[in-house]
């Protein structure tokens, strides 16, 4: 279908299964794997329209927004869901299935960068969600060890087989010659994050939350949060791993000389919004960042695995997330210090 047609069915999809009559239909902000739309209705009122791929798995999509519901019992700002006439969160109709959700009006995302009061408004955001995720049916928080959640070993079998296909693939793009070099690099420099690695506790906390805590799913009207978007389905990972995803966001790390101290800021909001959270963890947040950078190959991968999804930005990005590792590894002790001068 052309994109005309494709507004054309997602508006009959409004009418029939969500008692939606839109004035108005049109492409909405590109998701990763995802057609979205905005529809405005004659109120004014607009709604977001997530159209999923064929080969979503909807079950998955059903207890992310379900997981998403369950946040905002705990007061997150998550975007209110629409349910179909039936009572459904996503809606089939032949090939098309659909959720909708309020529109976030007048909102921005975090792509720009935590400053100012920023930084406290996102970690006592995420300190409300973790608080609140820990209380999920699928299961209580627990202690999982560190080599886990930065799992040295595996990074190395990854950065390796990444090699090998570059090996049999050269790149054909100057950003897959980064890529394939920067990968190089990493694999070198992997025995040195082990050892920065091995100050890690033993153990650490693990629990249900978002998922997916990119710059892309925070939200914000100037300096408050309004929406969180995206969750994943439920499963336990590193708290402190998603708080540091956000907060130490590359662009923030490379745009903001003191964000040491706006770390230390975010952290301070999240432990008043979530005081359950360990100190000892609380600590570990620009180190699980660092470590868990050096292990990934995203984007790095991306030129073989999907050559069309290599844009400027996404380029932009890739080089950014490499340098910022070098920055957070760079200042790690100066901001391990301030975050215990402010714990202690």
């Amino acid at each position: 279908m052309n994109a005309q047609s494709d507004v054309m069915v997602v508006a009959g999809v409004l009418a029939l299964h969500y008692r939606i009559f839109p004035t108005d239909v049109y492409e909405g902000p590109t998701g990763t794997a995802t057609c979205n739309y905005v529809a405005r209705v004659g109120d004014g009122r607009r709604w977001f329209v997530k159209g999923y791929p064929e080969s979503a798995e909807l079950g998955a999509e059903r207890r992310a927004l379900e997981l998403a519901e369950f946040a905002a019992l705990g007061g997150v700002p998550v975007p209110a869901m629409r349910r179909t006439v039936d009572g459904d969160l996503i809606a089939t109709d032949g090939e098309l299935a659909v959720s909708v959700a309020a529109f976030a009006e007048g909102a921005e995302t975090a792509e720009g960068g935590l400053y100012g009061e920023r930084w406290a408004a996102v970690g006592a955001t995420v300190g409300r969600m973790h608080r609140m995720l820990a209380r999920h049916p699928d299961g209580p928080p627990r202690r999982t060890p560190s080599h886990e959640i930065c799992d040295v070993e595996r990074g190395r079998q990854r950065l390796e087989r990444l090699l090998a296909r570059y090996a049999k693939q050269p790149p054909s793009s100057p950003f897959g010659a980064w890529a394939r070099d920067t990968a190089r690099a990493r694999l070198d420099e992997l025995p040195a994050k082990a050892s920065m690695l091995k100050a890690l506790p033993t153990n650490l906390a693990a629990q249900i939350v978002h998922g997916d805590l990119s710059s892309l799913n925070v939200m914000l009207r100037g300096e408050k949060v309004v929406a969180v978007i995206d969750f994943r389905p439920p499963a336990h990972r590193s708290p402190m791993w998603e708080l540091g995803r956000i907060v130490l966001d590359p662009r923030t790390v490379l745009n903001a000389p003191d964000w040491p101290t706006g770390l230390a800021t975010a952290v301070a909001a999240y432990r008043e919004a979530n005081p359950a959270m360990p100190v000892k963890d609380l600590l570990t947040v620009p180190r699980v960042a660092a470590g868990y950078l050096a292990c990934s190959v995203y984007p790095l991968s991306e030129p073989l695995d999907d050559p069309p999804a290599v844009t400027p930005q996404s380029e932009a990005y890739g080089r950014a997330r490499h340098e910022a590792l070098g920055v957070l590894c760079a200042r790690l002790d100066e901001a391990e210090e301030v975050l215990r001068d402010l714990l202690r």
